[in-house]
């Protein structure tokens, strides 16, 4: 039997604050899940003696900030806000290690 990925994940960040997993829904008619509009990071967190230590992720965020400039979709967050959300989401969730996927997609509207 397969391990779930998410268990013990109890909290994400969506739309600039911490909602409940089961509540973190996107609407039917979002344009990414019509067309594919959509881009992602992919960042490694790693348990360390000191706390939880995020593998570059500066580096992640203005990768992310360049792609959706590329594809002329406007994160309406700044990049100190993105920060403070990923460090939020792992304390909320109360994970020493975790693998974090920050989506930024068209919606619906």
């Amino acid at each position: 039997m397969k391990k779930n990925p998410f268990a013990g994940v109890r909290w994400v960040w969506m739309n600039g604050e911490l909602v409940e997993f089961e509540k973190a829904t996107v609407h039917v008619m979002a344009h990414a899940l019509h067309y594919g509009s959509g881009l992602f990071e992919g960042i490694r967190c790693y348990a360390n003696p000191a706390g939880s230590a995020v593998l570059r992720l500066p580096e992640h965020l203005r990768r992310l900030e360049d792609s959706c400039r590329v594809f002329r979709m406007p994160i309406p967050f700044t990049r100190e806000e993105l920060t403070g959300a990923v460090f939020a989401t792992i304390r909320a969730n109360q994970l020493p290690a975790c693998y974090i996927r920050p989506i930024v997609f068209r919606g619906f509207g």
